[in-house]
């Protein structure tokens, strides 16, 4: 592979926002059952991270907007039909199954954090449905994660960049004729 000039797809609010959801739910983990205090400070800084990430997709920079990455069902299956023929290509942005992967992590991790909020309240204090609830989307979380690693190692090596160092420096090789940008 030729060496490509690199261009500006992550901006700086979009890296630190997914950085502080890395080590926000790391440290949500670490501290579930013997820290509860830390656990829901970190929980509320969990909540605020999605909601900035939610603003961020409807007012951030080109790649970080949901409208630009949040493609219809259709558009989806036929990706997801090309990745099975590994005949998908590549975007500069999010492809449409990382696309759809930002909305399920950030409704799940916002769920999740929703769910822990609630059990914090009198209504829902010691409410074991409510803290099932949470704990299995907790789990929910770490299994959308798995699929969002995997999907990251399948597009680096499939299309030969490196799309971690991207999250960390912003920048992807330039798009090539038969890129979507």
């Amino acid at each position: 592979m030729t060496l490509r000039e690199r261009v500006r797809v992550w901006d700086l609010a979009v890296r630190w926002l997914h950085a502080g959801l890395i080590v926000g739910i790391a440290a949500a983990w670490t501290t579930t059952e013997w820290m509860t205090r830390w656990h829901q400070a970190i929980g509320y800084g969990v909540m605020a991270i999605v909601a900035l990430r939610l603003v961020w997709g409807v007012v951030g920079s080109r790649h970080a907007r949901f409208s630009q990455f949040v493609r219809s069902p259709r558009q989806t299956l036929a990706y997801a039909f090309a990745v099975l023929q590994r005949s998908d290509r590549r975007y500069i942005g999010h492809n449409p199954l990382g696309g759809w992967m930002v909305v399920a992590l950030l409704g799940c991790i916002g769920a999740t954090a929703f769910t822990g909020w609630l059990f914090t309240t009198d209504q829902f204090w010691g409410d074991e449905r409510v803290e099932n609830l949470h704990h299995r989307l907790a789990w929910c979380v770490l299994g959308l994660i798995a699929l969002h690693v995997l999907g990251v190692l399948y597009t680096s090596l499939h299309h030969r960049e490196n799309l971690a160092a991207a999250m960390v420096d912003g920048r992807k090789p330039a798009p090539q004729e038969h890129d979507i940008a």
